[in-house]
Protein backbone atom coordinates (compact mmCIF):
# COMPACT_ATOMS: atom_id res chain seq x y z
CA UNK A 1 0.00 0.00 0.00
CA UNK A 2 1.46 3.37 -0.90
CA UNK A 3 1.95 5.82 1.70
CA UNK A 4 0.36 8.74 1.89
CA UNK A 5 1.52 12.38 1.08
CA UNK A 6 0.34 15.39 3.21
CA UNK A 7 0.87 19.00 2.58
CA UNK A 8 0.13 21.01 5.89
CA UNK A 9 -0.64 24.54 5.73
CA UNK A 10 -1.17 26.55 9.46
CA UNK A 11 0.45 29.28 10.62
CA UNK A 12 1.54 27.66 14.26
CA UNK A 13 4.59 26.46 14.39
CA UNK A 14 4.78 24.09 17.24
CA UNK A 15 1.15 22.63 16.02
CA UNK A 16 2.72 21.55 12.83
CA UNK A 17 5.81 20.21 14.47
CA UNK A 18 3.51 18.19 16.89
CA UNK A 19 1.26 16.69 14.24
CA UNK A 20 3.96 15.88 11.50
CA UNK A 21 5.38 14.02 14.17
CA UNK A 22 2.17 12.39 15.21
CA UNK A 23 1.40 11.54 11.07
CA UNK A 24 4.79 10.02 10.56
CA UNK A 25 4.42 7.93 13.69
CA UNK A 26 0.95 6.25 11.69
CA UNK A 27 2.71 5.86 8.47
CA UNK A 28 1.67 8.54 6.58
CA UNK A 29 4.51 11.45 4.86
CA UNK A 30 4.42 15.07 5.39
CA UNK A 31 5.91 16.58 2.31
CA UNK A 32 5.84 20.04 3.63
CA UNK A 33 4.55 21.88 6.65
CA UNK A 34 4.19 25.93 6.33
CA UNK A 35 3.19 28.94 7.69
CA UNK A 36 1.41 30.84 4.98
CA UNK A 37 -1.35 30.20 2.33
CA UNK A 38 0.98 31.76 -0.32
CA UNK A 39 3.67 29.19 0.49
CA UNK A 40 0.91 26.46 0.89
CA UNK A 41 -0.38 27.29 -2.99
CA UNK A 42 2.55 26.94 -4.47
CA UNK A 43 3.53 23.81 -3.26
CA UNK A 44 -0.03 22.37 -3.76
CA UNK A 45 0.87 23.05 -7.26
CA UNK A 46 4.24 22.07 -7.26
CA UNK A 47 4.35 18.70 -4.81
CA UNK A 48 1.12 17.04 -6.23
CA UNK A 49 0.47 15.76 -2.25
CA UNK A 50 -2.45 13.24 -1.72
CA UNK A 51 -4.09 15.67 0.31
CA UNK A 52 -3.87 18.89 2.47
CA UNK A 53 -4.29 19.74 5.44
CA UNK A 54 -5.15 23.42 5.67
CA UNK A 55 -5.91 25.75 8.83
CA UNK A 56 -8.52 28.41 9.24
CA UNK A 57 -7.86 31.26 10.83
CA UNK A 58 -4.39 32.22 9.58
CA UNK A 59 -2.39 35.83 9.21
CA UNK A 60 -2.97 37.76 5.78
CA UNK A 61 -4.57 34.62 4.04
CA UNK A 62 -7.35 32.91 5.27
CA UNK A 63 -7.68 29.16 4.98
CA UNK A 64 -10.71 29.86 2.92
CA UNK A 65 -8.38 32.79 0.84
CA UNK A 66 -6.43 29.76 0.30
CA UNK A 67 -8.77 27.14 -0.50
CA UNK A 68 -10.35 28.87 -3.40
CA UNK A 69 -6.89 29.94 -4.65
CA UNK A 70 -5.84 26.60 -4.70
CA UNK A 71 -9.07 25.31 -6.80
CA UNK A 72 -8.78 28.40 -9.19
CA UNK A 73 -5.44 26.89 -9.92
CA UNK A 74 -6.77 24.19 -11.42
CA UNK A 75 -5.37 21.76 -8.22
CA UNK A 76 -8.17 19.07 -7.42
CA UNK A 77 -6.23 17.35 -4.28
CA UNK A 78 -8.30 16.91 -1.37
CA UNK A 79 -8.60 19.46 1.05
CA UNK A 80 -8.99 18.74 4.73
CA UNK A 81 -9.76 22.14 6.80
CA UNK A 82 -8.23 21.18 10.39
CA UNK A 83 -9.29 24.38 12.22
CA UNK A 84 -10.27 26.06 15.72
CA UNK A 85 -13.32 27.13 14.54
CA UNK A 86 -16.33 25.90 15.20
CA UNK A 87 -18.38 28.88 13.49
CA UNK A 88 -21.49 27.60 10.77
CA UNK A 89 -20.21 30.26 8.31
CA UNK A 90 -16.41 28.81 8.55
CA UNK A 91 -17.91 24.98 7.81
CA UNK A 92 -20.14 26.17 5.30
CA UNK A 93 -17.75 28.43 3.17
CA UNK A 94 -15.16 25.84 2.94
CA UNK A 95 -17.19 22.97 1.70
CA UNK A 96 -18.69 25.53 -0.59
CA UNK A 97 -15.42 26.34 -1.96
CA UNK A 98 -14.08 22.45 -2.25
CA UNK A 99 -13.14 21.55 1.02
CA UNK A 100 -13.61 18.18 1.60
CA UNK A 101 -13.60 17.67 4.88
CA UNK A 102 -13.88 20.24 8.04
CA UNK A 103 -12.73 19.06 11.19
CA UNK A 104 -11.60 20.65 15.00
CA UNK A 105 -8.14 20.62 15.95
CA UNK A 106 -9.05 19.05 19.26
CA UNK A 107 -9.54 15.48 17.13
CA UNK A 108 -7.62 12.43 18.46
CA UNK A 109 -5.27 11.32 16.06
CA UNK A 110 -6.73 8.29 15.16
CA UNK A 111 -9.02 9.98 14.47
CA UNK A 112 -7.95 12.18 12.04
CA UNK A 113 -5.88 9.33 10.24
CA UNK A 114 -9.56 7.26 9.80
CA UNK A 115 -10.53 10.90 8.23
CA UNK A 116 -7.61 11.39 6.06
CA UNK A 117 -8.61 7.51 4.71
CA UNK A 118 -11.83 8.64 4.49
CA UNK A 119 -11.73 11.73 2.32
CA UNK A 120 -9.05 9.82 -0.07
CA UNK A 121 -12.05 7.45 -0.76
CA UNK A 122 -13.90 10.13 -1.90
CA UNK A 123 -16.01 10.94 1.50
CA UNK A 124 -16.99 14.39 3.14
CA UNK A 125 -15.95 14.37 6.51
CA UNK A 126 -17.11 16.98 9.68
CA UNK A 127 -16.44 17.29 13.10
CA UNK A 128 -19.30 15.51 14.97
CA UNK A 129 -20.47 18.56 16.99
CA UNK A 130 -20.67 19.91 13.52
CA UNK A 131 -22.61 17.38 11.54
CA UNK A 132 -25.75 19.39 11.98
CA UNK A 133 -24.86 22.26 10.08
CA UNK A 134 -23.76 19.71 7.12
CA UNK A 135 -27.30 18.23 7.11
CA UNK A 136 -29.17 21.77 7.21
CA UNK A 137 -26.72 22.85 4.15
CA UNK A 138 -27.42 19.91 2.41
CA UNK A 139 -31.43 19.53 3.22
CA UNK A 140 -30.95 23.32 1.64
CA UNK A 141 -28.54 22.44 -1.32
CA UNK A 142 -28.37 25.36 -3.26
CA UNK A 143 -31.30 27.42 -1.97
CA UNK A 144 -30.10 30.87 -2.71
CA UNK A 145 -31.81 32.04 0.43
CA UNK A 146 -29.03 29.79 2.08
CA UNK A 147 -26.51 31.31 -0.18
CA UNK A 148 -26.93 35.09 1.27
CA UNK A 149 -25.26 36.08 4.19
CA UNK A 150 -28.05 36.77 7.19
CA UNK A 151 -27.09 37.59 10.77
CA UNK A 152 -27.96 34.51 11.98
CA UNK A 153 -24.91 32.67 9.79
CA UNK A 154 -22.54 34.90 12.21
CA UNK A 155 -24.03 33.11 15.26
CA UNK A 156 -21.56 30.29 16.41
CA UNK A 157 -23.45 26.76 16.93
CA UNK A 158 -23.53 27.44 20.86
CA UNK A 159 -25.32 31.09 20.42
CA UNK A 160 -27.88 29.69 17.96
CA UNK A 161 -28.25 27.34 20.67
CA UNK A 162 -28.98 29.89 23.39
CA UNK A 163 -31.11 31.79 21.02
CA UNK A 164 -33.51 28.82 20.74
CA UNK A 165 -33.82 29.25 24.75
CA UNK A 166 -34.05 32.46 24.38
CA UNK A 167 -36.99 32.06 22.19
CA UNK A 168 -38.66 29.94 24.63
CA UNK A 169 -38.28 33.02 27.02
CA UNK A 170 -35.73 31.19 29.62
CA UNK A 171 -33.74 33.36 31.94
CA UNK A 172 -29.92 33.15 32.03
CA UNK A 173 -30.07 31.00 35.11
CA UNK A 174 -32.59 28.47 33.60
CA UNK A 175 -30.47 28.06 30.75
CA UNK A 176 -27.19 27.99 31.95
CA UNK A 177 -28.72 24.70 34.00
CA UNK A 178 -30.13 23.39 31.00
CA UNK A 179 -26.52 23.86 29.38
CA UNK A 180 -24.48 22.97 31.97
CA UNK A 181 -22.55 26.63 31.99
CA UNK A 182 -22.26 29.08 33.83
CA UNK A 183 -24.80 32.34 34.62
CA UNK A 184 -21.56 34.49 33.48
CA UNK A 185 -21.04 32.63 29.91
CA UNK A 186 -24.28 32.64 29.44
CA UNK A 187 -24.46 36.59 29.44
CA UNK A 188 -21.48 37.33 27.34
CA UNK A 189 -22.92 35.05 24.55
CA UNK A 190 -26.66 36.68 25.09
CA UNK A 191 -24.44 39.69 24.99
CA UNK A 192 -22.54 38.26 21.53
CA UNK A 193 -26.03 37.40 20.56
CA UNK A 194 -27.31 41.06 20.20
CA UNK A 195 -24.54 42.94 18.83
CA UNK A 196 -24.50 40.10 15.81
CA UNK A 197 -28.25 40.76 15.69
CA UNK A 198 -28.25 43.93 15.74
CA UNK A 199 -30.64 44.19 18.61
CA UNK A 200 -30.62 45.73 22.06
CA UNK A 201 -32.68 43.13 24.20
CA UNK A 202 -33.08 39.77 24.46
CA UNK A 203 -36.73 40.09 23.72
CA UNK A 204 -35.98 41.90 20.60
CA UNK A 205 -33.68 39.10 19.34
CA UNK A 206 -35.96 36.14 21.05
CA UNK A 207 -39.03 37.56 18.67
CA UNK A 208 -36.95 37.67 16.06
CA UNK A 209 -36.13 33.55 16.21
CA UNK A 210 -40.24 33.18 16.93
CA UNK A 211 -41.10 34.97 13.73
CA UNK A 212 -38.20 33.10 11.18
CA UNK A 213 -39.12 29.70 12.84
CA UNK A 214 -35.57 29.40 13.24
CA UNK A 215 -35.59 26.97 16.13
CA UNK A 216 -38.22 24.77 14.57
CA UNK A 217 -36.72 23.90 10.96
CA UNK A 218 -34.44 19.97 11.37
Amino acid sequence: MATISVLMIDDHALFRIGLKGLLEKRGIEVIAAVGSGEEGIQLAQSEHPDIILLDMRMPGMSGTQALRRIREAGVETPVLMLTTSNEERDLIESLRNGAQGYLLKDIDPDELVKSIHEVLAGKTVVAPELTPVLAKVVQHGNNPTLNKPTPFSELTPREFEILCHLAEGQSNKVIARNLGISDGTVKLHVKSILRKLGVHSRVEAAVIAVEQELCNKT
